[in-house]
């Protein structure tokens, strides 16, 4: 399938990586790439390799006319749930961008109230370039801030499973309990904290 780009000067894209974990904020970013510095090889963040995205996610930062995080945390994410809470994260990636969009591509089937038109895109990450720089650099901070988290709670294997519900997530969340950056309203997690 072919994507028709609108026709507008600045282009945003938009992507979110962290809607499934059960554990830490969600992670978005918005990219206004420079069509004088393409970036060869920009494709899903996930059919990447780390050491490739890793690579990609410099250049990026580098070549792109400007570029933003956005996030919501865990409290925000109990409190909203996640759909709300990954708009709101969506939102504050575009209102950070130093360049004001003429128009703003997304990720998914969804946009989040913007000032600007926007298009939602399903499967955007692998038919706009835009998209799919937005989504390297959300993927790249959030394995990073997993990572760390390792560090902070070792015994969960966070920086292996990225905080998604895999057998040993689940494992150790029954063993171990739920930590201050798990999310609250997930059910596993209310069932690790009894509170069903």
């Amino acid at each position: 399938m072919d994507f028709v780009y609108p026709q507008a000067n600045l282009i945003a894209g938009v992507d979110e990586v962290g809607r499934g974990p059960l554990v830490g904020a969600v992670v978005t970013a918005a990219v206004i790439l420079d069509p004088a510095k393409p970036i060869a090889g920009l494709m899903d963040s996930k059919k990447l390799t780390e050491k490739r995205r890793e690579a990609l996610y410099w250049e990026i930062k580098e070549k792109a006319l400007c570029w933003n995080l956005g996030r919501a945390e865990p409290e925000e994410i109990d409190q909203l749930n996640i759909l709300h809470a990954t708009m709101l994260a969506m939102q504050r990636a575009v209102e950070g961008l130093a360049l004001i969009p003429d128009y703003v591509l997304i990720d998914g089937n969804r946009c989040p109230a913007l000032v600007m038109p926007a298009q939602a895109v399903v499967k955007g990450d692998s038919l706009v370039a835009e998209i799919s720089a937005s989504s390297i650099l959300a993927k790249v901070t959030r394995d990073r801030e997993m990572a760390e988290l390792d560090k902070q709670f070792p015994g969960y294997g966070f920086a292996k499973h990225k905080g998604y519900p895999t057998a040993l997530h689940l494992e150790k969340l029954a063993s171990l309990g739920a930590t201050e950056h798990h999310r609250k309203s997930f059910a596993p997690v209310k069932r690790a904290l009894g509170l069903r």
